[in-house]
């Protein structure tokens, strides 16, 4: 993650979801009725995608 003494933010975003955020969407996913939403063996950008889709469906779904 350092590159020459400095963070790398591209290398970063290609690593593994964190534990928080693998627990995170595997909680929505259960709440918005969508299971395959969730899976291991997520980058760390893709599972940031997945959330933040799945908060807004359940956020468009609680506002009916």
């Amino acid at each position: 993650m350092l590159v020459q003494g400095k963070y790398d933010a591209r290398v970063f975003l290609a690593e593994q979801m964190t534990r928080t955020q693998g627990q995170r969407l595997k909680r929505l996913s259960e709440e918005a009725y969508q299971p395959a939403q969730y899976a291991r063996d997520l980058s760390f950008t893709e599972a940031a995608r997945r959330i933040q889709v799945l908060e807004a469906e359940i956020e468009l779904a609680n506002s009916f």
